[in-house]
Formats: C-alpha cells, structure tokens, sequence
C-alpha cells in the first residue's frame, strides 16, 4: 500500500464529514487536505483508542518526534510520507503539527476545563489550528480567511462536545465548563452516570440549550469573517459547516439526548448537503 493510498483509506473509513467535502477539491488539494486529515485522525486515534494514559503519552511523543525527522528530511509514517510533499505547497508547518498533538495531550492529562475560556484555548489546538491549515489547502487570498477558518473549528468542535457529552463521560471526562455545570445546577455525577432519567433534567436541558447557542453564535460569527473574495475557494469549509450545524439542530430537536447515544447524519445526507453547499456557494 503507498502512502497515498494509505491516507485515502484513513480518510475514507473514519465516516466523517469532512471527507463529503474532500470529494469537491481538485486533485492536488484533496490530496493535502487528506493526508493532513489521516494526521489528525492518527493522533486523535491515540487518545481515543489505547487505555493506558502512560502508553498514549508515549505514542504521543513518537509522533512529536516523526514530525521532526520528517520536517527534516527523513519521514518514516506512510501519512508524514504523504503529507510532506505538500506542506510546503499549502503552508503547513511544524508548529501546526505540533499544537494538534499537544491538544490530543490535553485529553490525556485534563478531564475538566474550569471556564470557557479554558475550553477555548483546548478548542484553539485540536479544531482552530485544523480550520486554519485547512482554509490554506483550499485556497486563500485574504489574511481574514484565517481568522474565519480558525473561528468556524472552534464552532465545530463546540458542536461535537455537545455531540459527545455521552462518549466522553464514558472515559471520565467532561468538556462542559465547571462554572456553567455550576450555574446551571448540574452535578458531575449526574453526566457521568449516562442513563435515563439520571443524567436528563430541566437542569440538562437549560445548560445544554446554552452550550448549542454558543454554537451556533461561533457559527455566525465565523461566516461573517469570510471575504467574498475566498467565498469560492472555501466552498469545502462551508460544507463542513452545514453538516456539522444539520447535526447541531437535529441533536437540539431530539431534545439533546446525548447522554445514552451518540446523534450522526447518514452518508447519503452529509453528501446532499455538500452538493447542495457547492451548488448555492453557501
């Protein structure tokens, strides 16, 4: 297997919607943009996937240390073997590499962020980081574009915390902010426990409406920072975004039950949103 085909595999089996909006690029950005991504899912992989945090710490510092063998020169994993090639062509640095593995590192060493602006700044490496890279990949004019991609990974990793909330509370984590729990009366206990009726509450449901307003406020603000002049360009960072609020707004009509089961989109409609973005340009 090359390494090409290596990446595409990656990409193509984790099911996410960003791959819906791959499929629209020209061959040389859909090549960067999927071996930029199988990066990300490597990395994500680890925290997810290997129980012992020791073991994922360590596996963690393999990659820190393959970014830097093949940022000079001499890349030893199919996906650095197929992203290097690009890097240059697209802007994508070590520094970016890096920042997206501390990020995964802080799954690995926080299970709860005091405020929001803690959840920012972890929302900064594993999702702001990504949109920015991305925006790169797909073509940019305008220094704004930056700060529009950075801010719509934010609005979607808010969404998949929201998603989430029953995943991560089965590996004792909570992304939700302590001082929001607090102010909206939920325990801890209740979230971890991932059952019905536990978990679900008025209290719940009032915190988790707030945590899907702020959503969707990122998303605004976001889509107010795109320059009409890289409007075409970002076409596949606008399909992202439809999917991921299409998720958003179902999660909300079911009435945020996302302690016992995790919402998804079919295939079939992440692809009709994404023709449905790249015919309307919106």
């Amino acid at each position: 297997m090359t390494p090409e085909q290596y990446v595409q595999d990656k990409a193509a089996r984790s099911g996410s919607s960003f791959y819906y909006a791959f499929l629209f690029l020209p061959p040389p950005r859909r090549a960067a943009i999927t071996a930029f991504y199988a990066f990300c899912r490597e990395v994500d992989d680890v925290v997810d996937e290997v129980a012992d945090p020791s073991v994922a710490g360590a596996k963690l510092a393999w990659w820190r240390d393959e970014v830097a063998r093949a940022y000079a020169g001499n890349p030893g994993h199919p996906v650095m073997k197929a992203l290097m090639p690009r890097t240059a062509d697209y802007g994508i640095t070590a520094d970016h590499l890096n920042a997206i593995i501390d990020g995964c590192l802080t799954d690995l060493q926080q299970t709860r962020f005091l405020d929001y602006p803690a959840l920012q700044r972890y929302c900064h490496l594993v999702a702001g980081v990504v949109g920015e890279v991305a925006a790169n990949i797909f073509g940019r004019s305008q220094d704004a574009t930056v700060q529009y991609a950075h801010q719509l990974g934010q609005a979607m990793q808010l969404t998949n915390i929201i998603r989430d909330v029953g995943d991560d509370a089965r590996r004792g984590r909570i992304y939700l902010p302590v001082n929001e729990l607090q102010r909206f009366e939920v325990k801890a206990h209740e979230i971890l426990k991932r059952e019905k009726p536990w978990g679900y509450s008025e209290r719940f449901t009032a915190l988790m409406k707030f945590q899907a307003e702020r959503a969707h406020a990122t998303y605004d603000a976001a889509l107010k920072l795109l320059p009409e002049a890289d409007r075409n360009a970002q076409k596949p960072g606008l399909m992202m975004a439809n999917i991921y609020r299409s998720l958003l707004r179902d999660i909300e009509s079911q009435g945020f039950q996302v302690l016992h089961q995790r919402t998804s989109l079919t295939p079939l409609r992440k692809l009709w949103l994404a023709t449905l973005t790249q015919l309307r340009g919106r």
